[in-house]
């Protein structure tokens, strides 16, 4: 093909008939299927001119267009590659086609599966991400096994669902790394591409007819790249199911490249190619860009369109830039009949008569079995993982023991007044606030919740409950044991009642701040700023908790009204102050001398410490029992709130700043995936 060096600006490249005719029949053109060809089991997945584009924040300035009028399709026992350099839309694509666009973003377009417009029930598609979110302290046997408990029906029983879960993990070939542990950072575990594997073996336990891919072999070598795929290309001969796989994939080997059905190669976000992968090469042959002996086609592929170095590329006319030549390979696509084709091919797959996906749902466990499998496999987790709770359980105890040392043996002196208070205070103030020690591994956790959410695994109410329970015989570990030491080595007031109130206060605090810190996690995901936010919202509340400051002498507006009375400190103090005080009596310093004068507690709370003795310290705890309840609720509500919100905002700014003529497709659940609805 002839080709000027000096293109005009618009690119287009005129292409004689005798030229189209060659490159028909050079290329092999994959036979079109018919209706009846499809499995009524199979998922056709076809996507006419989809365009999405970046919303900025005031909606005007700043749009940049992410895919540029995008089609082709997918089909049931094929594997679609997606393929392009660096940022040309590959996991936009991706995401546009399994429903998981950002809100920040505009699509028009139309996807239909099986012809119609619908949503896909749970269990029929699934998403494995490019991260490898999973819980680093199970073993590959756990997580599939607590994943196939989660997902699968309750009609099948424990003992069916581990032999699927066992068959899936000799599936992905994970057979000798079935009791080893996954690791993570600190903890030598499982390879990468095992752990990729272990990661796909937890979406395809409910045997999924579409299935999406981002980056399978990001971070493998060539060896694993190859085995990973393998094993996904070939799953239909294991299990029977004709699967749509659709996957983005950065530089395959060639061994890898020969694995793939089709190829969708972009560029900017345009299509360069779309068809056959073993035609890609002729292809660009005929445009002018042959592929050496003995080369990789994607490194020539890629290279040939990567535009990110500027480097001049080796055309049979000569030396062009790489913009030269992906506009001589966009515009040879548009005019070619391999175009036209894929139009076609979508055409038929898109006929109305095409039989719908059935709509009948797989379904979850059951929500109360749920709530036990996430109880257990959280608490394996806690037991194992010594940032949960092991190391702040050493800390604690070396803290308790130097204030048992430090307040030895208070006494009812007039000195000990001032002294209770301090160890008190001290104890309800600083000894929880060292609870955000746990943050990040409650982070990490937060991950995987948010991976396993957003593919539909189980609900935000069964993750809370399995969470709270849980963490509370661990809290109480780390309750009981530093407050046996810091209670009997001070000499705190005698009476088991008194202790027993002293340890469920400390604990109540123990339970709030984590409970505070899963509302920062659902609002700050980063660990490190979740800390910083974290530990100054409890900095505030302990300066407001009236130790510090007392009560009477706080600002009234806003500082007492309200933040003193929403601060969960000041019901802590309040508690533990009544708790100790009441019922002491302790010698008065300015009584009139050579009496024997006494100053009660109560007096000492009601003017030394301010504290509100209308009500008993039992409502202190009530209350603080009360705000745990609260807490997590608003953990709830806000995930609820942003799922629910997600949508909304992104048809909102559709709707906004397109055309009314425009038909686009928003997600409408975002835990199904593809969903789809149509909004004029």
């Amino acid at each position: 093909m002839a080709s000027s060096l000096s293109l005009p600006s618009s690119c287009e490249i005129k292409i004689s008939s005798s030229e189209k005719s060659l490159q028909r029949s050079v290329l092999d053109i994959e036979t079109t299927t018919t209706l009846d060809e499809v499995s009524s089991n199979g998922i056709c997945l076809t996507w006419k001119d989809i365009w999405v584009n970046t919303i900025s924040s005031n909606g005007k300035n700043g749009s940049k267009s992410i895919l540029q009028g995008l089609t082709g399709y997918a089909k049931p026992g094929q594997l679609l590659a997606i393929m392009g350099p660096s940022g040309c839309g590959k996991s936009t694509l991706l995401d546009t086609l399994a429903g998981r666009l950002s809100s920040n973003t505009r699509q028009t377009g139309e996807i239909l599966i099986n012809g119609h417009k619908q949503e896909l029930s749970y269990g029929t598609s699934a998403y494995v991400t490019q991260d490898d979110t999973l819980l680093t302290t199970l073993t590959v046997k756990e997580a599939v096994y607590y994943s196939a408990q989660l997902q699968l029906p309750d009609t099948m029983s424990k003992e069916e669902k581990k032999e699927r879960a066992d068959f899936t993990i000799k599936e992905m070939g994970l057979q000798d790394a079935i009791n080893t542990r996954i690791g993570g950072w600190g903890v030598k575990g499982i390879s990468g591409g095992q752990k990729r594997r272990v990661s796909i073996c937890i979406e395809i336990i409910t045997r999924p007819r579409l299935l999406f891919l981002d980056e399978p072999t990001s971070g493998l070598d060539s060896a694993a790249s190859y085995y990973v795929m393998k094993r996904i290309a070939t799953l239909d001969l294991r299990d029977g199911i004709q699967r749509t796989i659709i996957t983005s994939i950065h530089q395959p080997s060639n061994e890898v490249f020969q694995l793939f059905h089709n190829l969708c190669l972009l560029s900017s976000g345009r299509t360069v190619y779309f068809g056959p992968a073993s035609a890609a090469c002729e292809f660009f042959a005929l445009n002018g860009f042959p592929c050496p002996p003995l080369q990789n086609p994607s490194d020539h592929l890629l290279k040939a369109i990567n535009k990110d170095f500027d480097q001049d590329i080796e055309a049979q006319t000569g030396t062009m830039t790489t913009e030269e030549a992906i506009c001589v390979l966009v515009s040879s696509y548009k005019s070619s009949e391999r175009n036209q084709d894929v139009h076609n091919e979508v055409a038929v797959l898109s006929k109305k008569d095409t039989s719908s996906v059935d709509h009948k749902k797989k379904g979850h466990a059951g929500f109360l079995n749920q709530c036990l499998v996430l109880t257990e496999r959280s608490s394996v987790n806690m037991f194992r993982d010594l940032g949960y709770y092991w190391l702040r359980l050493g800390i604690y105890v070396a803290l308790a023991i130097s204030l048992g040392t430090v307040y030895y043996d208070l006494g009812t002196s007039y000195g000990s007044i001032k002294d209770r208070g301090s160890l008190l205070s001290f104890v309800s103030g600083f000894l929880t606030f060292m609870s955000i020690g746990g943050f990040p591994s409650f982070v990490e956790d937060m991950k995987v919740f948010q991976r396993e959410r957003q593919n539909g695994h189980y609900g935000v109410i069964a993750y809370v409950i399995g969470n709270t329970f849980s963490s509370i015989p661990f809290v109480l570990l780390v309750t009981i044991i530093p407050a046996v030491i810091t209670y009997y080595l001070s000499g705190l007031q005698k009476g088991y009642e008194h202790f027993l109130y002293f340890a469920s206060v400390l604990f109540s605090s123990l339970m709030l701040v984590e409970s505070l810190m899963m509302i920062v996690a659902s609002i700050v995901p980063n660990y490190l700023m979740g800390i910083i936010t974290g530990a100054g919202i409890q900095g505030i509340m302990i300066l407001i908790g009236g130790f510090f400051k007392l009560p009477h002498d706080l600002p009234k507006i806003f500082w007492r009204y309200p933040l003193h009375y929403v601060a969960f400190h000041t019901y802590v103090f309040e508690g533990l102050f009544k708790n100790e005080y009441e019922g002491l009596k302790f010698p008065n310093k300015n009584g009139p001398q050579g009496t024997n004068s006494y100053i009660t507690g109560e007096v000492i709370l009601r003017d030394t410490w301010q504290s509100n003795m209308s009500y008993s310290k039992w409502v202190d705890l009530a209350i603080l029992l009360g705000m745990i309840v609260l807490y997590r609720v608003l953990f709830l509500m806000i995930i609820k709130i942003t799922e629910k919100m997600k949508p909304i905002v992104g048809s909102l700014l559709s709707c906004t700043f397109v055309s009314p003529k425009t038909t686009i497709h928003v997600v409408e659940n975002p835990n199904a995936t593809p969903s789809y609805q149509e909004v004029i």
